[in-house]
């Protein structure tokens, strides 16, 4: 599958999960929250530390979400998305996207042995959603 393919596969379902959504504006975990706001789409933040993000109501971890998603975007350190992929296979999410800094090849690794729809490497939901500040 070609990045634009997996792009369309992730983009094609809802809801998303934003992990590692942040209160704070500057940080990439809140402007790729704010992409899937811009553009209409159905999104939970999760954040451990924080009850809303941009007048979200936040969830501590995936386990916690009102509802199963369709996909999950990962805006945390390389050794936390380790427990973010094993959650997200546990709950039966098949579509992952790593924003870059997210990623290791060992994650990448781990979602394809677990039968995901990855991206990492380089795509970033910004551009493909078009974020403006």
């Amino acid at each position: 599958m070609t990045d634009q393919q997996r792009i369309r596969a992730f983009l094609d379902g809802g809801p998303h999960a934003v992990v590692g959504a942040s209160r704070d504006p500057s940080k990439y975990g809140n402007m790729v929250l704010r992409a899937y706001v811009q553009n209409d789409l159905p999104v939970f933040p999760v954040n451990p530390n924080a009850d809303i993000v941009e007048g979200l109501k936040s969830y501590p971890d995936l386990e916690s979400l009102p509802e199963p998603v369709h996909g999950v975007s990962v805006i945390t350190p390389p050794h936390v998305t380790d427990s973010i992929i094993e959650q997200a296979g546990r709950l039966g999410i098949r579509h992952i996207w790593l924003q870059p800094g997210a990623e290791a090849e060992h994650n990448v690794q781990r979602a394809l042995q677990l039968g995901m729809n990855i991206i990492a490497g380089g795509p970033c939901l910004l551009v493909a959603l078009r974020f403006r500040q």
